[in-house]
């Protein structure tokens, strides 16, 4: 144990990074239920093959650590916690074939200390099996083509058919390859290779399950992720707020220094390559070409579409790898005292909830509105409850009651995931329900006097019933409006 500790005192970076995964791992009891917790929690307790708006990867490792140590809020996120030490360790794996032993810490470091590992550390999401698969398969990559171990063409046909099995997204794993072979001189050679085509056509057969879902489905699943956003993109509306919004959140996830350092290298490599016709060495092209289809490609879309925060999330792997290459060291301090200001003013809010949450994308209250909702069914017994916000308090209330919550599915409106848990609806014809309205812009105690015209198509009678408050720390915080309706009649 001396040993041990005498180690981890000579190396500063290892000390920073467990440092960081300390604290995460110290506030982590505290973290509450988030809404994608709980729903992708239900998708591990509704085992299918795949699951209308993700592949189930994220539900499936919810169920294994749920089975093992037991439901709770803890074990949910413990598990986000391994999954993305794990990924913290395929990281460095991965940059040490890249960097000096100095450069390579200072990678290490900026990745450990970024807010986008904070994220994946405390949250359920796709991208927490993502990112870990996405690792192990550049290790494999590079070793199948760095060091001729045909072998791992194998393995990196798994893990990318493993990274798909957790997000659509994963789809660039192979263009990047596939960009990387045709744009290098050297091993263009290996785009007939077979064992390139046997690593490519394992990874589409790893992904069957997910493709069988779809078939089984009508590609329901595709078609959500796919329609609509080609849709959007297509209109051509030019939005400022959408492309600053997407650098705020890049500024947020990966902090000032480390995006700056982004957007340099990302300009100068594209620059290089469209005025110089140069590319890059092997090696620093690799990187590239896991970094730029997705970095690149993304922001590219923020001036016309809304792009999610985590969506570029895989390209920091191998970008903060090239960020390692030109970082200083006067940077990496600054870097590092941002990080620690960031993450002390996320654990004052989750401790003390210092400013309130206008929305249901929050960890505070489920618990509490769970409880509410027990007793008001004690008052109106053989009721069933339901909510319609796509998914977050339904969710979030099967995962703290021993009651099933139903979905806006109910009244007869697409409910993501819930369309497809089998539940045989009229089976509830003639009964009574609770519904239960969330209001994000909590202002006042009064109950809302208007009753969303769907419920009277479905119930005989709708009655609205005094509102939920929720308190935290002393204060009203949240609120729920609840309704008591009558005679469910689902539609054919």
């Amino acid at each position: 144990m001396t040993k041990f500790l005498s180690f981890i005192k000579n190396n500063k970076a290892l000390s920073w990074v467990l440092g960081f995964q300390l604290f995460r791992l110290v506030l982590l009891p505290f973290m509450g239920l988030m809404p994608q917790d709980a729903y992708y929690h239900l998708y591990g307790q509704n085992l299918s093959l795949s699951y209308f708006d993700h592949p189930g990867m994220i539900g499936y490792i919810l169920r294994i650590f749920t089975e093992i140590f037991g439901t709770s809020v803890f074990v949910v996120k413990f598990a986000d916690f391994t999954i993305t030490s794990l990924t913290i360790l395929s990281f460095h794996k991965l940059a040490s074939y890249f960097l000096p032993k100095q450069k390579l810490n200072n990678a290490f470091i900026l990745f450990a200390s970024t807010l986008f590992v904070s994220i994946l550390s405390f949250n359920s999401t796709p991208d927490v099996p993502l990112l870990l698969f996405w690792s192990v398969s550049l290790i494999c990559l590079y070793k199948a083509i760095f060091e001729n171990k045909k072998w791992y063409w194998i393995f990196g046909g798994i893990a990318m058919g493993l990274a798909f099995n957790s997000k659509y997204t994963a789809i660039l794993l192979q263009i990047g390859l596939v960009a990387f072979l045709i744009f290098s001189n050297k091993y263009r050679k290996l785009l007939i290779s077979p064992w390139l085509w046997i690593s490519l056509i394992l990874s589409v057969a790893v992904t069957f399950p997910v493709w069988y879902w779809n078939y089984q489905n009508e590609f329901a699943s595709f078609a959500f992720q796919s329609s609509e956003r080609t849709s959007s993109i297509s209109e051509f509306k030019i939005s400022p707020k959408k492309f600053f919004g997407a650098i705020g959140h890049q500024l947020f996830l990966l902090l000032p220094v480390l995006f700056l350092i982004f957007i340099t290298f990302t300009y100068k490599y594209i620059k290089r390559a469209l005025v110089k016709f140069k590319i890059p060495q092997a090696k620093t092209l690799f990187l590239l070409a896991f970094f730029i289809p997705t970095f690149v490609g993304f922001f590219s879309l923020t001036p016309i579409y809304w792009v999610k925060l985590n969506w570029m999330m895989p390209s920091y792997i191998t970008g903060i790898i090239l960020a390692g290459m030109f970082i200083s060291k006067k940077l990496l301090k600054t870097q590092i005292i941002f990080s620690i200001v960031f993450h002390l003013l996320i654990s004052f809010q989750v401790l003390f909830y210092l400013v309130p949450i206008k929305s249901d994308d929050t960890w505070v209250g489920w618990q509490e509105l769970a409880n509410e909702t027990a007793k008001i069914k004690e008052q109106h017994p053989n009721t069933f409850v339901f909510s319609n916000d796509n998914y977050k308090t339904s969710a979030c209330l099967n995962f703290f009651m021993n009651d099933k919550v139903y979905a806006q599915n109910i009244i007869g409106l697409p409910a993501l995931h819930f369309d497809y848990l089998g539940d045989d609806l009229s089976d509830l014809k003639n009964k009574n329900a609770i519904f239960i309205d969330s209001d994000k812009r909590f202002k006042n105690n009064n109950k809302k006097r208007t009753i969303n015209p769907l419920l009277k198509t479905y119930f005989n009678k709708v009655t609205e019933l005094p509102p939920v408050i929720i308190k935290v720390n002393g204060k009203q915080s949240r609120k729920f409006w609840i309704f008591h309706c009558t005679d469910y009649q689902p539609k054919k």
